[in-house]
């Protein structure tokens, strides 16, 4: 039952709705491709690198397919045909459509079967990198010994990634555990990945292939001195969604942002580029072991958390389910809650520990992101420093497990290492006495924390099954989530969206579906 005593028929319910929603919508997703997902595929076969001008050569041969109108077939049919006719690699293709020696137009085309045989070996030769990287990752964890507090999870942002690593090396000798380098403002809307290592960037830094390259460097080099293993963070959404999930892949990333609803409300890129493309890109996470970071907390920066706490837990039961449709399992679903109640809300702090206990219990098996204040942050560090430690407090009494550290500096600047190191201080003299708190408390029976959390689960399935009966494009367009409302032939992207033809296939999926061990190492 829990101590809540949550009325688990009414959570089979609700995860009944938020299932035929996801399943309905995969029915749409199946019949589509977009650029970005091309783009992936043609990176794992290996493409890479960028032209004279500075063009990604992915983007390159994708342009090349969409000017000849043959989006549709997808990148890896095309691919085959050239390797079969031309005996030469997807990297020798992407370079000879680029100087114009190739012509996709002129090229014979072959049936499915013999394309698809056609780039096996490239395909092969991707899923055995992908598989030991992941192996990698196991080695690590096997030789240290880790803890089974929370992980603190910090972030940089200068913008110059040499910078970051000096920032995220000294977060981790401080005590982080996962580093997570925040993406450039901006670049969730730039339909190509930049190229190499940058070092300029505004509110962040550019995820590129290099820049993970870099900082995974890093951080296996600080975790063997300090014996633990690091984990390394970026955000795996926006327009280049699954191409960013391939080189975190490729890269050996451990979590991503990536959020099946987020980039459609927050930054209106077009919900049915946005609902393609997160499918694809969960397929690579699920595969690589990565774990995942759902972004319902951000609902709340634009809603009341009080009175729009249930569309949080719907929408992590909607990121649920599209998750396990990609292959995803619990245990790599960071699925996404916040401390951001209005300290003057009278019993908010009851509130708060009602809507954490009750995701806890409802995804038992989740490793859940918990986010921090920000919302009600004022500048007043004194202040800020005790709603972090009631966010901290919340955080070991319901057993959360990725933990972004509260900065008592939020609203004033980007943290300095000193303001990370006093977050990190302030969560470990919290986790260290408060350790077993949560195991030695029960709840009231019919008191505030368990009528509250029965109030948002009974909200949340009446909301779930509200957008079972609309479909969940329409629901969008009504603006139930965070109070946004978006059009479905609207935002940015859905130019890079294009129906399959019976040709289409994509080699990676039944691969990487087919293959995914049962979850990431905890």
């Amino acid at each position: 039952m829990g101590k809540l005593a949550l009325d688990t028929e009414k959570i089979k319910q609700a995860r009944g709705y938020a299932g035929k929603v996801a399943a309905d919508m995969q029915q749409f997703i199946d019949l589509h491709t977009t650029v970005s997902v091309e783009r992936a595929v043609l990176r794992l076969l290996g493409v890479d690198g960028v032209n004279a001008e500075g063009v990604p050569l992915p983007n390159v041969v994708v342009d090349a397919l969409q000017n000849a109108d043959r989006l549709c077939n997808g990148a890896a049919y095309h691919v085959g045909c050239a390797v079969s006719h031309l005996n030469i690699t997807p990297q020798q293709l992407a370079e000879g459509i680029d100087d114009g020696s190739i012509d996709l137009r002129s090229l014979p085309l072959i049936d499915r079967e013999d394309a698809e045989r056609a780039i096996a070996p490239y395909v092969d030769k991707q899923i055995a990198h992908i598989k030991e990287r992941r192996a990698e990752r196991t080695a690590y964890l096997d030789s240290f010994k880790e803890s089974d507090l929370p992980y603190l999870y910090c972030i940089v942002a200068t913008g110059n990634i040499y910078e970051d690593i000096v920032q995220a090396t000294a977060a981790a000798k401080q005590g982080a555990d996962i580093i997570a380098v925040i993406r450039t403002t901006g670049q969730s809307l730039l339909d190509y990945v930049p190229f190499g290592a940058t070092t300029e960037g505004f509110g962040g830094t550019y995820a590129t292939q290099e820049n993970f390259r870099l900082m995974r460097e890093a951080l296996d080099k600080v975790g063997e001195q300090e014996h633990r293993y690091i984990r390394l963070c970026n955000y795996c959404s926006g327009l280049c969604m699954p191409e960013i999930a391939a080189m975190g892949a490729i890269e050996r990333l451990d979590v991503m942002l990536n959020d099946a609803l987020y980039g459609i409300l927050f930054r209106d890129i077009n919900m049915q580029r946005t609902m393609i493309d997160q499918y694809f890109s969960r397929v690579i996470n699920g595969f690589a072991g990565v774990i995942i970071n759902t972004g319902e907390d951000n609902y709340l920066t634009t809603a009341d958390a009080v009175s729009s706490a249930h569309t949080v837990l719907a929408s992590q039961m909607l990121n649920e389910q599209f998750a396990l449709l990609a292959g995803l399992p619990e245990e790599q679903m960071g699925l996404g809650h916040a401390f951001e109640i209005d300290p003057d809300y009278p019993d908010g702090f009851l509130y708060e520990l009602a809507q954490a206990q009750m995701a806890r219990e409802i995804f038992p098996d989740a490793p859940l992101k918990y986010m921090p204040p920000t919302k009600y942050m004022t500048g007043n560090i004194f202040k800020g420093n005790v709603q972090d430690a009631l966010f901290n407090m919340v955080t070991i009494m319901t057993h959360q497990k990725i933990h972004l550290l509260g900065m008592l500096t939020e609203a004033i600047h980007t943290p300095f290492m000193s303001d990370r190191a006093l977050a990190i201080e302030n969560a470990k003299y919290i986790y260290t006495t408060m350790r077993h708190l949560g195991d030695e408390i029960e709840f009231k029976e019919g008191g505030i924390i368990q009528k509250r959390a029965a109030e948002v689960l009974d909200k949340a399935s009446e909301l779930l099954k509200e957008i079972q009966d609309l479909g969940l494009f329409n629901t969008i367009q009504r603006g139930i989530f965070a109070d946004v409302k978006r059009p479905i032939n609207g935002g940015k992207g859905l130019d890079g969206v294009a129906v399959k033809s019976m040709t289409y296939f994509n080699p990676f999926i039944e691969r990487m579906l087919n293959a995914n061990e049962g979850g990431v190492k905890q």
